[in-house]
């Protein structure tokens, strides 16, 4: 099988020609990951011993009736699979085991989807570079001496890699498109709510969400009304109904947002692929404008207070008592600390940190509800360009693909890498990074579409348009490593 034709609706029908079968198609898989994740490291644990036997449960006659029939999968390791290691590559989870699967895992799984593996992140989903993992760094296929992005990162690459057509991640501010851009995939955030947190392991409650990660957007998609809907286990799930839109690109309104078009310490190549898609989107006879969203200059902040506060209440939990890493010591208070010190990294402790601070007493009024309030002004900032505009477009990330070690002692510059995905999770929105070409060093850039809420149906059928007018068709070469 022809590595070119690595997306779901190939494989599925080459398994209905009877030219290829799971076993095969999970024999290519994990070859392919034996020989070449040794230098990219997408991968913390492999499940191989379970795909095969999850392949003899398949029956050929639901190939129509599960639409993930026989789909080789990645899982970001910060979602639970009962029976192997969830380790949100984090030392305090080493060898925590769960007892239950994530919900949209397990969605996965009852579609027919077989889990492959888990993909390496930054420690807990902090981060943009998954330098921040615990283990080891991950590579971006496209140059292995460059990071794949964040969090995200393993999922990301491994989808890059063609080891994987599917991968699942987690968004909590961009850690989903941000790899995605960096790694010349599809990711997608969808609406908040629209996809159940069960079985997630929290980083911040209500700024997470699951999505997919694939090579053409309709795969995304595919994942994306497998695994949405209602879900009782997760108080947050919206009753959200997936319905596969097919209007006409032209019948389209588009807005360019001027804060992430006119700022600085944007790469001129990334604004030059968004010149070139502006370009594209008036040739096919859409309406083009900039719009101004005032206060989304607020956003890092206002993000990097709610998420920390939040990250400190969640993480509390990690306590070397119920489950996880435990450091003994000579009382309690010590073997809290201990465990604590010991079990979480450099960019962990400096969020609980933060976040303890903002809900300290005293200072809550000034930083975390004052960031709430502002966080309203930039939801409703959206809501204003939404009733001119049917999708808002950005760059993805202001750069592409920055070499390891690059931020790493600058945090406040690793932060920024964010500054276009944030917003959309500030305000609950969905947002997709799709590939609109490459930098003069041969590396992709991403192109960002946001869409109101619950219209995640309309961004894919938009971002499926334009990505077959783009017609981005590059991807890294593995044979020289």
């Amino acid at each position: 099988m022809e590595i070119n034709d690595f997306t779901i609706n190939s494989i599925k029908s080459e398994y209905k020609k009877g030219n290829l079968t799971p076993k095969e198609l999970l024999d290519y898989v994990f070859k392919g990951i034996k020989l070449y994740d040794s230098k990219i490291n997408s991968f913390i644990t492999l499940t191989e011993e379970y795909a095969y036997k999850a392949i003899e449960s398949l029956k050929l006659d639901e190939i129509d009736l599960k639409p993930l029939w026989g789909i080789p999968v990645a899982i970001k390791d910060n979602m639970c699979f009962r029976g192997f290691k969830t380790t949100c590559s984090s030392k305090i989870l080493e060898n925590f085991i769960p007892i239950y699967t994530a919900t949209a895992v397990q969605r996965l799984i009852d579609a027919g989807a077989i889990i492959v593996g888990k993909t390496n992140l930054d420690e807990f989903a902090m981060g943009s570079s998954t330098e921040n993992s615990a283990f080891f760094t991950t590579s971006n296929p496209w140059d292995l001496e460059r990071v794949p992005g964040g969090s995200s990162g393993g999922s990301a690459s491994a989808v890059a890699a063609r080891f994987v057509p599917l991968a699942t991640g987690s968004d909590t501010g961009g850690s989903i498109r941000q790899p995605a851009s960096f790694c010349g995939v599809v990711g997608f955030k969808p609406t908040y709510g629209t996809v159940s947190r069960y079985g997630l392991v929290a980083f911040a409650s209500s700024l997470d969400q699951i999505g997919p990660f694939g090579t053409k957007v309709k795969d995304v998609e595919l994942a994306f009304s497998v695994m949405s809907g209602k879900d009782d286990m997760d108080s947050t799930s919206h009753p959200y109904q997936f319905t596969s839109v097919n209007r006409n690109i032209k019948e389209y309104k588009v807005g360019v947002i001027k804060e992430l078009y006119e700022a600085e310490g944007f790469d001129i190549e990334v604004l030059n692929s968004l010149n070139n898609v502006i370009k594209i989107l008036k040739s096919e006879g859409l309406k083009v404008d900039v719009c101004s969203l005032p206060h989304l200059k607020y956003s890092l902040p206002v993000y990097y207070l709610v998420a920390t506060s939040e990250a400190s209440s969640n993480l509390a939990r990690f306590d070397g008592v119920r489950y996880g890493l435990r450091v003994e010591g000579k009382d309690i208070i010590e073997t809290f600390s201990k465990t604590r010190g010991q079990g979480f990294g450099s960019e962990v402790k400096r969020r609980i940190m933060l976040g303890t601070y903002a809900l300290s007493s005293g200072y809550y009024d000034a930083y975390y509800l004052k960031a709430s309030k502002v966080r309203t002004l930039i939801v409703n900032d959206f809501e204003k360009a939404f009733r001119e505009y049917d999708f808002l477009i950005c760059p993805t990330s202001p750069t592409t693909a920055f070499k390891k070690g690059d931020k790493t002692s600058d945090p406040l510059s690793m932060y920024l890498s964010d500054i276009a995905t944030i917003p959309v999770n500030l305000a609950g929105l969905p947002g997709i990074s799709i590939p609109s070409g490459c930098d003069n060093k041969g590396l992709p850039i991403g192109l960002q579409i946001i869409g109101r809420p619950f219209n995640d149906s309309e961004v894919l059928n938009f971002a499926d348009q334009l990505e077959s007018i783009i017609n981005f068709e590059a991807r890294p070469q593995l044979g020289g490593i």
